[in-house]
């Protein structure tokens, strides 16, 4: 067997189309099998371009070398071929053709593609459900708890002996859920809780829980504070303030009562399938306490809390009562604070 013959063999045998096209006249000179299969308008003397449909053959002609993509019909199959041109040296300007189906190498880029946009799709959800669950914790934790919490898995309970609690509830709101519309009751207690929530950021308190319609915030946990009983005062003072101004033109009168106190507490994530963070102590009960002393629109403290801010506020004196668990108290309503500019209109 001569040489000629054996190149020719391999030739027609490989899965690859390979050709020789005329560099001045681009006609073709040489094709295998394979490429007459893939292209049967393929001929010997036929310019490349009539031959392979697709193909650019003023950029051969200009560049005489080139890389290039075509797609076709096979049948009913859709076929993607690259086709490689290049000049080749010795050989009086005759150009080497090269084609290869490469249908199979799109097919993997495009899954490979959908597969990369799928996953990521998944994770921007995946990072917005994240963000949405880290939101609905921060609702019932304190950041520095939850970040505990996220580490570790666990928090431990802690001892605060410097805090301030503010309880708040609505008088007559129970009154107000039965006889009033439920949509327009929830939506205007939704709209005051967001405005106190902004009065207690402002104040560098922060937002224990709410309950029904009871609102309870503190300051001093989890990060301590020296200006913790001011800072609670001006919370309570700007709730009623805000109230006030609200009522003027809302469709429903809200009207609250405020216990304020300050004392020792212990912070703990109470709950194990359904998470609560929840302060415990006699600073807290006493706060309840007082909350049920005040009249519509009162903020009552004992004289444990008056004589930590006598000199920033204004008072009146109610008197002596029994409190339960704590035995007689003096108890006052906080009026002002004496700088009228700590507390402003919301």
């Amino acid at each position: 067997m001569d040489m000629d013959r054996l190149h020719k063999m391999l030739l027609e045998s490989v899965r690859v189309g390979v050709g020789a096209i005329d560099g001045s006249t681009l006609n073709v000179l040489f094709h295998n099998q394979q490429l007459s299969e893939w292209f049967p308008d393929c001929a010997i003397g036929k310019k490349i371009d009539a031959c392979i449909p697709g193909l650019n053959a003023a950029l051969i002609a200009a560049e005489g070398t080139t890389q290039q993509e075509i797609e076709t019909k096979i049948g009913r199959r859709a076929v993607t071929f690259a086709i490689q041109i290049s000049r080749q040296q010795g050989t009086n300007g005759t150009l080497a053709l090269q084609c290869l189906n490469v249908s199979k190498i799109k097919e993997l880029e495009y899954m490979i593609e959908s597969y990369s946009k799928m996953i990521e799709r998944q994770n921007r959800d995946l990072t917005k459900e994240k963000e949405r669950v880290e939101r609905l914790l921060l609702n019932i934790m304190p950041k520095t708890v939850y970040e505990e919490w996220k580490v570790f898995g666990v928090t431990s309970p802690q001892r605060f002996d410097e805090a301030s609690i503010l309880m708040l509830d609505f008088v007559d709101s129970t009154q107000m859920a039965v006889s009033q519309d439920p949509q327009k009751l929830i939506a205007e207690l939704n709209d005051i809780f967001t405005a106190f929530d902004r009065i207690t950021e402002q104040f560098g308190c922060e937002r224990l829980k709410t309950q029904g319609d009871s609102y309870i915030a503190v300051s001093g946990i989890p990060e301590a504070s020296p200006d913790h009983a001011r800072n609670i005062a001006n919370v309570a003072l700007r709730f009623v303030r805000y109230l006030k101004k609200r009522n003027k033109a809302a469709e429903f009168t809200w009207r609250c009562r405020i216990g304020i106190h300050s004392g020792p507490v212990i912070g703990s994530i109470v709950g194990v399938q359904k998470y609560v963070y929840d302060i415990f102590g006699p600073g807290v009960n006493m706060a309840a306490r007082l909350e049920g002393l005040s009249g519509p629109m009162e903020i009552t403290l004992c004289e444990d809390f008056h004589s930590r801010i006598a000199s920033e506020f204004r008072f009146k004196e109610v008197g002596e009562v029994d409190i339960r668990g704590f035995g007689p108290k003096k108890i006052y309503h906080l009026l002002a604070a004496l700088d009228s500019s700590a507390v402003g209109i919301a």
